[in-house]
């Protein structure tokens, strides 16, 4: 399926981005999405096992709708990564990694990094990965995100994402920036509790929000499950179209915005009322992760067809998966591991 186009094709898609229950596309699944025809698909450790039969699983799911769909995969490193070993390397959480590479080391530290994880991905047919996170760690920023981040200050945050976000696409994966307009504020976990800042918002201009403004030229992101009080008291970013406008035009990202997993319990009401309100408040596609077949049916009717300007983003985005060159991963990773000792005893 890798020889379809694929961005064209995408443009009549759901504006949905799905996962699956197994390790294996069932023939009701493929009829399903086939069906459904959402714009792409999500991957989880439940979904992998080994390098073939990830293979075989990603070219399922592209056959089922027919074209070349993005499958993406949470490959962080540390607790959120899906491919470990023995098949794939394990990588450290990124915060970690940051503290083992020296600040001159760190930017080609970081793309080394990536650009290995990028190799390892689309060996499997994977060509997105829901990274890097742009969310500044503050003290009081919840232990589930808080060495997922790249730092604590804007500028160094920015310079880490974005040489992650090169590495990755120089290797044909599309990363997906996180978690917009910012996380790292929150102090209970998104996946169980709804988070709030109420920090004013010149505040978030000046923190926050400043190292997406300088990745705001990435061609896919996704939203935080987080209310900011400064711009919408009663609705989180991802239902809140004062927080799309705030993503949109303070920050000036113009690319494909996901919402983060629907399913999380930070958020409110059915999943058809969830999938609605994030279409409505301007996101451009719902994400929904668990692969349960009722909840997927009224995610794809209720998040309906991509719009039109959602449309075009997601071919732009689609378009930037380019091949890769060929790199010899051993010499690469070999470098990586030099650098990554340049801070000693960390």
């Amino acid at each position: 399926m890798r020889a379809h186009g694929g961005a064209l094709m995408a443009l009549a898609a759901a504006a949905a981005i799905l996962g699956c229950e197994g390790r294996v596309l069932t023939a009701d699944e493929a009829a399903f999405f086939r069906e459904a025809d959402p714009l792409g698909f999500i991957l989880f450790a439940r979904n992998v096992e080994t390098p073939e039969q990830l293979r075989r699983l990603t070219a399922d799911l592209r056959a089922a709708v027919g074209r070349d769909a993005p499958v993406f995969v949470d490959q962080e490193g540390g607790r959120v990564q899906r491919l470990r070993a023995p098949h794939w390397r394990e990588w450290r959480p990124p915060l970690d990694e940051v503290a083992r590479l020296s600040p001159d080391a760190r930017a080609r530290g970081l793309w080394l990094r990536y650009r290995l994880i990028a190799a390892e991905l689309r060996a499997v047919g994977i060509d997105g990965d829901c990274a890097p996170s742009a969310d500044l760690a503050g003290p009081d920023t919840h232990p589930f995100l808080r060495n997922r981040c790249f730092g604590t200050d804007p500028a160094s945050v920015a310079q880490a994402a974005r040489a992650a976000a090169d590495g990755l696409l120089s290797g044909g994966v599309l990363p997906v920036l996180k978690h917009l307009p910012g996380h790292g504020r929150a102090v209970v976990d998104s996946h169980l509790y709804l988070p709030r800042t109420t920090a004013d918002a010149a505040t978030l201009e000046a923190t926050d929000f400043a190292p997406f403004r300088a990745l705001a030229d990435l061609p896919v992101a996704m939203t935080a499950h987080v209310v900011f009080d400064a711009f919408d008291p009663d609705r989180p970013a991802t239902l809140s179209p004062a927080l799309i406008g705030v993503i949109r035009d303070r920050i000036g990202f113009g690319g494909l915005l996901l919402t983060d997993d629907l399913s999380m319990e930070a958020l409110s009401g059915s999943l058809g009322e969830r999938a609605a309100g994030a279409i409505a408040a301007g996101c451009d596609v719902a994400l929904h992760c668990n692969g349960r077949r009722r909840e997927m049916a009224a995610v794809v009717a209720a998040a309906g067809r991509l719009l039109p300007a959602a449309a075009a983003r997601a071919e732009a985005a689609l378009a930037a998966r380019r091949a890769p060159g060929a790199i010899d991963t051993d010499r690469l990773a070999a470098e990586f591991e030099a650098l990554a000792g340049s801070v000693a005893d960390v």
